[in-house]
């Protein structure tokens, strides 16, 4: 229900918003550096990507993957009550990987009675691989494989292009890999699907099912977060922060992915491949140290502003047949407001010259307040922030007598008078035809007709005589 309510106070702050071609991009310098070789910061209010690092280069995912795993067992599963009988041959083979130590285990024993819900919680709070293998075979029916294909076909429906998924522990393969961005795509479609945030964002939890003949203290099998920064004790500890999923792998990084919300703002954090150990050989939580940097860094820099007022005369535009001025000025229609880093002023924003586009090279009058004259749009640094309509800001009458020339001026040129002009002239051509037909006929019909059989001249056969 929160996340229902802070969906739709984003949405109500974004209302001013003119729909844009591209999607909402822009990579604002962090003044901190961050240790993760890959990074993707969002704000998921507004859907725009605030800060990018090596966002498109391909990185070992580790137990990320588990976010695809649990995506599609929750759409595949129409009962996530439904019991299942641990086997541990489904995944005993993973005890001979090639770095055991990625191997993590949420104390799950050969025999024990799951529900998929349970099983879900295990492989998000502890990545335990016996859970995600386990939920993997059960969805697939006994082929890994088969629930691989599903994975992959879903990220190409999501839209991760530079992804490939080998298996659903995310244990180490050379072959499987994806990118910040892809895992960005992958994580805000996964915050859509139902409990899927439930879950993946649950402190802690205890299996619902006691199973006492493996264990038998059910009260102290809890599964706890490994995402340190949301336990008040830890010295990583972020106040807002929830889930989403920690990953790592010894021989890539610490990868994790967060949100972060505070003051009604929300945030995803994308860190991928943060060093394990210091110069010193030193374990060290790089990735957390990051995740607390960019959420610092936000918090602190970002906040909505103005970028364009729907009372602000970007520019103006010819009007032919104009009574008074031959121009009318013009305005967005709507007011632009986005998020915007604090230490960069909005007036670098680029919003005049060929950023301003009329439909015509000029209009003509009449033009009435509010008509739609073109489209501005507006860039920072190359990137396109948003596209906002401009309408005129005042009334344009006509002018009568400009107008009256005009007509004149246009009448031989006028479409319906062409038409006219042909429709009168062929029944007058006809009319001529049948007319010099008639005088003719009248011409050849009233001459005089030389008969065949007169009679012969008398007198001149009487003088003969």
């Amino acid at each position: 229900m929160k996340r229902i309510l802070a969906a739709a106070a984003g949405f109500m702050m974004l209302l001013p918003f003119v729909g844009t071609t591209d999607a909402n991009a822009i990579n604002f310098p962090m003044k901190a550096q961050i240790q993760s070789e890959s990074a993707v910061v969002i704000n998921l209010d507004s859907d725009m990507i605030i800060h990018e690092k090596n966002a498109d280069i391909q990185q070992m995912p580790g137990p990320l993957v588990n976010i695809m795993t649990a995506v599609i067992c929750l759409e595949e599963c129409q009962d996530l009550e439904e019991q299942i009988t641990i086997d541990e041959s489904v995944y005993s083979s993973l005890y001979s990987i090639e770095y055991p130590e990625d191997l993590r285990y949420a104390d799950i024993c050969d025999g024990d009675v799951l529900t998929i819900n349970d099983l879900l919680h295990a492989m998000m709070l502890t990545s335990s691989v016996e859970a995600a293998q386990t939920l993997a075979y059960h969805v697939s029916e006994g082929k890994i494989s088969d629930f691989v294909d599903m994975m992959n076909e879903k990220a190409s429906e999501i839209g991760m292009t530079s992804t490939n998924f080998v298996n659903p522990t995310g244990m180490y393969n050379m072959n499987q890999y994806t990118t910040a961005r892809d895992m960005a795509i992958l994580t805000q479609y996964a915050l859509d699907v139902p409990l899927f945030e439930s879950i993946a964002a649950a402190p802690e939890y205890i299996p619902s099912i006691e199973n006492p003949q493996n264990h038998s203290n059910p009260q102290e099998w809890v599964w706890t977060n490994s995402n340190l920064m949301m336990d008040q004790q830890s010295e990583y500890f972020y106040s807002g922060a929830k889930g989403i999923k920690t990953g790592n792998l010894s021989a890539a990084g610490r990868n994790i992915i967060v949100t972060a919300s505070k003051d009604g703002n929300n945030y995803l954090a994308v860190l991928i491949k943060a060093p394990i150990r210091d110069a010193e050989g030193n374990s060290q939580f790089y990735h957390l140290n990051d995740a607390i940097s960019v959420f610092d860094w936000v918090f602190s820099n970002f906040s909505y502003e103005v970028i364009l007022s729907d009372t602000v005369e970007v520019d103006e535009v010819k009007v032919t047949l104009a009574e008074g001025n031959d121009y009318v000025l013009a305005r967005p229609k709507e007011e632009f407001t986005m998020l915007w880093y604090d230490e960069i002023d909005t007036s670098l924003i680029k919003r005049d010259g060929d950023n301003i586009v009329f439909d015509k090279d000029s209009f003509q009058a009449p033009i009435k307040e509010g008509d739609r004259l073109g489209e501005v749009t507006l860039t920072y640094s190359g990137e396109t922030l948003g596209t906002v309509e401009l309408v005129a800001v005042s009334d344009v009458e006509r002018s009568i007598s400009k107008y009256n020339i005009y007509a004149i001026q246009q009448f031989n040129n006028s479409e319906w008078f062409n038409k006219a002009l042909l429709v009168s002239c062929v029944p007058c051509i006809i009319y001529i035809i049948i007319c010099v037909y008639s005088f003719i006929k009248y011409k050849n019909d009233s001459r005089p007709i030389k008969s065949m059989y007169a009679l012969p001249n008398l007198k001149k056969k009487n003088k003969r005589k």
